[in-house]
C-alpha cells in the first residue's frame, strides 16, 4: 500500500483536525498505532508541523467523512498517476557513510563464499562499483592484506532475503548452462528459511563416539604387530656365547701343558 509524503507531519494534521482513531491514522500513514497515540499526547513529533493531506492533493474529503463515521473504515490514499513506479524506480543502492568503508570486507565475503554471484549481483547488494569488485577478486585491491570477509547482512548492506534471491537466481543460471556444483556449493544456496526449517542431524550418543571408525581389520593390525616383534626368550644370542662342549676342549688343553 502506498503511503502519503511526508506520513508523520501528516498524521500530526489528521490528530489535530479530524475525529479519526488512532488505528486508521497509523494504517494511512504507515505509522504504529502507540507512534500516533504519541503524537496526539504531545510525547511525539512535537516540533512537526502539520501537513494538510487534503490541500495537498493526497486524501479525498469524503474519506475523512467516511472514517469518522465507521472506525474500521480504511482511508485509501488519493489516486496520482505521476507516482506510479516510485517504489521500482531502478538505481544504485544507496550506502550510508558510516557503513561504506565496510563494503571491501562485504565484497570479500561475497567473491569467497558465493563465487558464482555475478559483478552485477554484487552490486545491487552491497552498491559498489566494478572496479571495486575486480580489484577484489584479483586481490590487487590497496587494502586487501588488511580485508577481513563479513557477511554482508550482519553489516546491514542488505536483507538476508536479498541475498538469497540472488543466490538462487545464480543457481537456476549455473543449472540452465549445464554446470555441475558439488555438495559444499549446493549446500550454500540453501536460504536461511529453508536451513532453519531442516531437521537436525542425528547426533550419536556420547558413550559410543569414535566406534564408527573402528572395525575387525584394526584388530588383525595389532596382531600382526604384535607377531612381528622380536622374541627375545633365547637370552644366549644376544651374548654369541660359545657351547660348552668348546669350553671343555679348552680346559683339557690348558691342563695338559701344565703338566707337561
Amino acid at each position: 500500500m502506498s503511503k502519503p509524503l511526508m506520513p508523520k507531519a501528516t498524521a500530526v494534521w489528521l490528530v489535530d483536525n479530524t475525529t479519526l482513531s488512532f488505528k486508521q491514522i497509523a494504517d494511512f500513514c504507515g505509522l504504529h498505532e502507540l507512534e500516533v497515540q504519541g503524537i496526539a499526547d504531545g510525547d511525539v513529533a512535537g516540533g512537526v508541523k502539520g501537513f494538510d493531506p487534503v490541500a495537498n492533493n493526497q486524501l479525498d474529503p469524503i474519506e475523512i467523512e467516511r472514517g469518522e463515521k465507521d472506525p474500521r473504515y480504511p482511508l485509501k490514499l488519493k489516486y496520482n498517476p505521476a507516482a506510479q513506479g516510485e517504489e521500482k524506480r531502478r538505481g544504485p543502492r544507496y550506502t550510508p557513510l558510516s557503513k561504506r568503508q565496510d563494503r571491501p570486507a562485504s565484497i570479500l565475503w561475497l567473491v569467497k563464499f558465493h563465487p558464482e554471484l555475478a559483478d552485477a549481483q554484487i552490486r545491487r547488494l552491497v552498491g559498489t562499483t566494478n572496479s571495486t569488485i575486480e580489484a577484489i577478486r584479483g586481490r590487487t585491491h590497496w587494502n586487501i592484506s588488511n580485508l577481513q570477509p563479513i557477511d554482508p547482512v550482519a553489516l546491514g548492506l542488505c536483507r538476508q532475503s536479498e541475498l538469497d534471491k540472488e543466490v538462487q537466481k545464480a543457481a537456476a543460471k549455473r543449472t540452465a548452462e549445464g554446470g555441475v556444483m558439488n555438495d559444499d556449493e549446493r549446500r550454500k544456496l540453501v536460504s536461511t528459511e529453508q536451513s532453519l526449517e531442516a531437521d537436525a542431524e542425528p547426533k550419536m550418543p556420547a558413550g559410543i563416539a569414535g566406534l564408527e571408525n573402528f572395525s575387525i581389520s584394526d584388530m588383525n593390525v595389532e596382531t600382526d604387530r604384535t607377531s612381528t616383534a622380536a622374541d627375545y626368550s633365547d637370552a644366549d644370542s644376544f651374548f654369541n656365547l660359545p657351547d660348552d662342549e668348546d669350553e671343555d676342549e679348552e680346559d683339557d688343553d690348558s691342563t695338559k701343558k701344565r703338566d707337561r
